[in-house]
């Protein structure tokens, strides 16, 4: 038996939609406002996991430049037929009340290569998902948004059936499933087996009264009943540090030896606080088809989540659930595109990096400040471990004030820790000190008159330490001579659970970043990054 520890994919990885194309199974997650768009995970096994694709990767494909924190891609879904992969997404252009939501299909024959021009599908909703009938029509299903005040923003489920050769929607457009008094109906997927079209939808909110709802019908179009023991996966109500939390937003995939398994988001909150610095993550249940034709848990614990399952592997060898899978990662920027645990905030990265016109260096083009939803410049990866170390090296020579770059730990344009060097006259030329952003509040960065000088320092060496909720940063101008700098921070704040007044969908990185507020594209050069996770 093979034993799998939850979450499977750790770190900011939510939304799951789950494929199997030959012995190949795929997991797509959402990306919110990080380009390249979607992340993809494939497994052979459905124990280890490896990120293989970004397959959202040019402006004709993604465009989001402007959109707000959490905006962007929202719950894609990705399917195979017929030798094609299918991926549907929503780009989600702002976070009002009446929201602009454009959904599209790309294709491709190759995961991880090029996938094809967007089609437009339509803009109702979100969360739309595309179903592969076994009599070859395909019907797409996204949930209704009703902008109406008064009204229930979640308003249904509307089904209509995609002309493939076309390329467009047509026929009647139908609203199948309202949802259920859980409310918050969101995130639908279609499946058939023995004769039942199953829709499994997200209800509860994607917080900590998440849920997965299932219901049946022997039309595809309805009338749909509801599981009798709905919902059929929640952790609402349970112990907020014993059980895996926020469990909902599924899809479900066939395994090896008929075994059938449930994939859903997931969080972590840190110790004594509701605070899920990793975000949502993806988790996997063991899930069987009973004499009634619906589905369940296997675990038989009611509707709870389990922090580890078991797969059948016909007696192939065992996996060691107590081992701890602990993330290294080093880039020298010696190769010609970026390790793919990197990504930029809405825009492409080439349009303000460069990994050629210094070999064996990363230059960044300073841009936007860290509060622009524009042309930003930075390269970050996921905190995927509550502890872990970052380290850099840069190369910077400011000229003015506006001119910043550094280390930065940063959830969104409002919520950040960043180590930057720059410049100052009155304190005497470059210096270093910290930007502290919580919810916009700037009060706990360091005051300008606390920067360090470093004036004859052409090489700066960067550090982040971070464990569960503390969050510390050191410098050093020669390697191994590490000095602390500005005050512990609560790292907690970098989690949607401390945000206040916008969007939380996304969770914790780490990067660098190079600022220029005087337009002259000032550059920085760093050597290298590294992310160590530590136990």
């Amino acid at each position: 038996m093979l034993k799998v520890k939850n979450p499977i994919l750790k770190g900011f990885n939510p939304d799951p939609s789950i494929c199997k194309a030959g012995e190949d199974y795929y997991i797509a997650t959402s990306t919110f406002e990080w380009f390249p768009g979607v992340q993809i995970h494939h497994s052979k096994d459905l124990v280890h996991w490896e990120l293989v694709a970004h397959p959202l990767n040019r402006v004709s494909q993604l465009n989001m430049l402007g959109v707000p924190d959490s905006g962007g891609i929202w719950a894609p879904c990705l399917s195979y037929d017929n030798g094609i992969f299918y991926l549907i997404y929503t780009i989600v252009n702002n976070n009002g009340h009446i929201k602009d939501t454009h959904n599209y299909l790309v294709t491709s024959s190759n995961i991880c290569g090029d996938w094809s021009e967007p089609v437009y599908l339509n803009s109702s909703g979100f969360d739309p998902s595309l179903f592969h009938d076994d009599d070859g029509r395909k019907w797409l299903i996204n949930m209704k948004w009703d902008n109406r005040i008064g009204k229930n923003s979640f308003a249904g489920h509307l089904l209509q059936e995609y002309d493939e050769q076309d390329k467009c929607l047509v026929g009647p457009i139908l609203n199948i499933f309202k949802g259920t008094d859980l409310g918050c109906s969101e995130g639908p997927h279609i499946y058939k087996r023995n004769g039942y079209y199953y829709l499994m939808v997200a209800e509860g909110g994607t917080s900590y009264e998440h849920a997965v709802t299932l219901a049946r019908s022997r039309k595809i179009t309805g009338p749909y009943e509801v599981h009798p023991q709905n919902p059929i996966l929640t952790s609402a109500g349970s112990d907020m540090h014993k059980l895996l939390q926020k469990a909902g937003h599924a899809s479900v995939v066939e395994g090896p030896n008929n075994e059938w398994f449930m994939v859903h988001l997931c969080g972590r909150p840190l110790p004594e606080t509701d605070r899920c610095i990793l975000g949502r993550e993806t988790a996997m249940q063991k899930i069987e088809w009973r004499e009634d034709d619906w589905l369940y848990l296997s675990s038989g614990i009611d509707n709870l989540p389990s922090w580890e399952i078991e797969i059948n592997n016909n007696n192939k060898g065992e996996s060691n659930s107590e081992e701890i899978d602990l993330v290294s990662q080093y880039d020298d920027f010696e190769n010609a595109s970026l390790d793919i645990n990197f990504q930029s905030l809405r825009v492409p990265a080439e349009t303000f990096m460069s990994l050629t016109e210094r070999p064996g260096y990363l230059r960044l083009y300073g841009k936007e400040s860290m509060f622009s939803k524009f042309t930003q410049s930075m390269i970050a990866r996921r905190q995927q471990n509550f502890v872990y170390c970052a380290e850099t090296c840069l190369e910077f020579e400011p000229e003015t004030t506006l001119q910043l770059a550094g280390l930065i730990c940063y959830y969104n344009t409002e919520n950040y820790y960043y180590l930057r060097v720059s410049t100052d006259e009155e304190l005497g030329g470059k210096c270093i000190g910290i930007l502290a952003s919580i919810n916009n509040d700037l009060s706990e960065s360091m005051v300008q008159d606390d920067n360090i000088l470093i004036v004859d320092a052409e090489r700066v060496y960067l550090k982040v330490e971070v464990s569960f909720g503390e969050l510390r940063f050191f410098f050093a101008t020669n390697k191994d001579d590490w000095r602390p700098i500005g005050k512990v921070y609560d790292a907690s704040t970098l989690s949607d659970d401390a945000i206040k007044g916008s969007w939380a969908f996304t969770g914790a990185f780490v990067g660098v970043a190079c600022q220029d507020l005087s337009g002259m594209n000032k550059y920085a050069d760093f050597d290298y990054f590294s992310y160590v996770e530590e136990a």
